[in-house]
């Protein structure tokens, strides 16, 4: 049987820093057969459904990244704080592992991963682990075993236990053929990164075994997202967010982009909401698996424009990252999400001007914003 090799001390190391939920262990890749896994005959347990109880019972894989505390933070608000399950492979911050359930989970061990979702009746399964665009590309061996082996036992276990489950996708799975501004829901799609063609896979095979097998698969496609309380983990688009810290800091920003790379972007709590509403969403009213959505698209010369008006002197230049920057130039523009606004009615609440007030209110408290304001 194959098996995924260890990756060593430095895939480990990057692993560790690239703010992603898994880990790399010596394990068996099953061959997916005509079916996904059947229970062992010597397996004792009671898998519960969404509708025997009055609120899903929540995994959330990857949990420590940019969007597994705000999700959970907001589900556990939605759905009870011991409803919820965080999981990653990292020792979480004390303010994280106080907040509610929190977990090791692995999720390249399906053995432990099985065990988890049996032993804590869990209905709606969230997979956040990956490696981003940037990462991926610094270490493809990592990237194809963690996007792609850890999908894989994800979606055979969802399948098995009657799980809900939901993968995000990403601008990053368009490619340089595929229409860029605005960028359909259904066209062509050939990635040029890891991460990107990791992310096409996952689609199609999140409907493939809901076609196949039933599977309740929902998915969105992400634009680059923005919060004030993670750090950039290594993302093409996550000069979005470093200019932030950067402009209070030290009051000068340099982009590895160039001034005018427009790409579709999104504030957090937008991004947390369409997640939830796509779970909640009846399954009758979905006319596709996998969605765009969409809030605004900007390029660093007007976000660093609209930065300006509350650190004013500003001061943004350009080194232009060659790897980074080729990713941008194959991604979409601007994403066409007036399917997933007609189906289940999304409507972002966060605009440009919208969101740099609210990164600043929680990240200023520096004298040159409080004079600004």
């Amino acid at each position: 049987m194959p098996i995924v090799r260890n990756l060593g001390r430095a895939a480990s190391q990057l692993l560790q820093g690239s703010g992603c939920g898994c880990g790399v262990s010596l394990v068996p890749v099953r061959a997916i057969g005509v079916s996904p896994r059947q229970v062992a005959s010597d397996a004792s347990f009671h898998s519960v459904t969404f509708s025997e109880s009055d609120h899903p019972r929540v995994l959330i894989t990857g949990g420590l990244g940019q969007l597994g505390v705000g999700l959970a933070k907001l589900l556990r608000k939605r759905f009870g704080k011991n409803n919820v399950i965080l999981s990653d492979i990292r020792k979480p911050a004390d303010n994280v592992f106080y907040s509610g359930p929190f977990i090791f989970a692995d999720i390249l061990d399906y053995k432990n991963l099985r065990e988890i979702v049996v032993n804590n009746r869990i209905t709606w399964l969230f997979h956040y682990s990956a490696l981003l665009s940037a990462v991926g590309e610094a270490n493809v061996p990592l990237a194809r075993a963690v996007n792609i082996t850890g999908l894989h036992n994800v979606l055979d276990i969802a399948a098995e236990h009657n799980l809900r489950l939901f993968v995000p996708s990403t601008i990053g799975a368009f490619g340089p053929t595929s229409p860029r501004d605005p960028t359909p829901d259904l066209c062509i799609q050939r990635p040029r990164t890891i991460y990107g063609v990791s992310k096409v896979h996952a689609e199609l095979m999140g409907e493939y075994y809901h076609y196949r097998y039933g599977l309740d698969f929902r998915c969105l496609r992400y634009p680059g997202i923005i919060s004030a309380d993670s750090q950039p983990g290594g993302g093409t688009t996550d000069y979005a967010v470093q200019i932030f810290h950067d402009a209070i800091k030290t009051g000068k920003f340099k982009c590895y982009l160039r001034p005018d790379t427009r790409l579709p972007m999104m504030y957090i709590d937008d991004c947390l909401k369409a997640t939830l509403e796509i779970m909640e969403a009846p399954a009758e009213a979905l006319t596709m698996r996998t969605y765009n959505i969409s809030a605004m698209s900007f390029t660093p010369e007007e976000l660093a424009q609209e930065v300006q008006k509350y650190v004013p002197e500003l001061q943004m230049s350009y080194n232009v990252d060659q790897v980074r920057q080729a990713i941008a130039d194959s991604w979409p523009m601007n994403f066409d999400d007036s399917n997933a606004r007609r189906d289940w009615g999304w409507k972002h609440d966060y605009d440009l001007p919208e969101l740099v007030t609210t990164m600043f209110s929680y990240l200023g408290s520096d004298s040159r914003i409080a004079q600004a304001n």
